[in-house]
């Protein structure tokens, strides 16, 4: 058993190994990354992302299907809502009648089974023209009351429950709409099979969760971007993307609906800082992909799981080193494993400096 009272030594930005290219390993996700320093600054004629100065976003648009009172894309009309509204999607990935079937060939080397699910829209606001950056503490509070109840309510029936926000069209956003989704389905995705193995194997060689300990041993450290007396917020060790962020709980919670309110409303001021980080660094709305894993759910999960996990927030933003110029998993990422360019903790200083008022 691990001693506790013996600490990993906190690990700084003069460290001279981090100057050279190297390796690193994420914990969570039991692979590792590849860190080559300096290259952001080369020469850069590739594909640009489209400049910021669009006209200004209305406060309602006739032609959004997210608006209130609107027609959608399927032909239904959205109720005059007033605060956050969940629907099911109209064109959804997964459906929960879907046959419960399985096809083998080539004698079980290619197969398939069918897979259940259920798939609902979250529109945050009324209001056409605001994310999360622009709204008030309340307003995002209610969100996650509303991501926390969704995750209760599916989760009695699902394994697992994925909540997530697509912004902006880099990320593949269909409506500027300021929305997120919640993806119920009947098996485990890779990713969080991985983070569960990982998190397992942590608890049963410690006593302790992986992300505990995490938190523990960044809390002051150079890839801080936001410290609360609920969260912490960093830019972690083993980051993919280059200004990727990790949500941090500070005491011990396995899903979004064990959040008290106090670490509720936290969380509402913690996400808006961190948006708005984001923004200021390079002066234009930041397109990113967010989302929370927490411990599988529905009606055969075990306490031998949930023991193990501990609720984080996964912030993937593609943007390198403008608003124009995106970082492209290509080449060597998708044939041999993950590349950065920017060291983690040169991310988290440059997101620090931008002032979040």
């Amino acid at each position: 058993m691990h001693d506790s009272r013996k600490e990993a030594p906190r690990l700084t930005d003069d460290v001279p190994l981090f100057r050279d290219p190297h390796r690193r390993w994420d914990p969570l996700r039991g692979d590792w990354v590849l860190v080559s320093p300096g290259r952001a600054g080369r020469p850069w004629l590739g594909e640009r992302e489209p400049a910021s100065g669009a006209p200004a976003t209305p406060a309602s648009d006739p032609d959004c299907y997210l608006c209130p009172g609107n027609a959608r894309a399927g032909g239904e009309r959205n109720p005059p809502y007033e605060g956050p509204f969940v629907f099911t999607n109209d064109f959804a990935a997964l459906r929960p009648g879907t046959p419960d079937e399985r096809w083998e060939g080539g004698g079980g080397l290619f197969r398939a089974e069918g897979e259940r699910g259920t798939c609902r829209v979250v529109c945050y606001s009324p209001r056409h023209d605001l994310h999360l950056a622009g709204m008030g503490r309340d307003e995002v509070r209610r969100i996650v009351d509303v991501w926390a109840d969704q995750s209760d309510e599916l989760g009695r029936d699902w394994p697992w429950v994925q909540v997530f926000e697509n912004r902006g069209e880099a990320m593949g956003a269909s409506n500027p709409h300021p929305h997120g989704q919640v993806w119920a389905v009947g098996s485990i995705p890779p990713e969080a099979a991985r983070e569960d193995a990982t998190q397992r194997a942590h608890l049963a060689a410690t006593g302790r969760r992986l992300l505990e300990d995490v938190a523990r041993l960044e809390a002051g450290g150079p890839r801080v971007v936001e410290a609360s007396d609920e969260w912490l917020v960093i830019v972690p060790f083993w980051a993919v993307w280059p200004f990727e962020t990790l949500i941090l709980p500070r005491g011990r919670v396995a899903t979004l609906g064990e959040l008290a309110p106090n670490a509720r409303d936290d969380l509402a001021a913690t996400l808006i800082r961190l948006v708005r980080r984001y923004d200021g660094l390079f002066g234009a709305a930041f397109p990113y992909s967010m989302g929370w894993h927490g411990a599988p759910t529905g009606p055969d999960v075990d306490a031998a799981v949930t023991d193990a996990w501990q609720l984080h927030g996964h912030v993937y933003p593609p943007l390198l080193r403008s608003a124009t110029v995106r970082k492209f998993m290509v080449g060597y990422e998708l044939l041999a494993g993950p590349q950065r360019d920017l060291l983690p903790e040169e991310a988290a200083e440059r997101l620090r400096a931008v002032d979040p008022a």
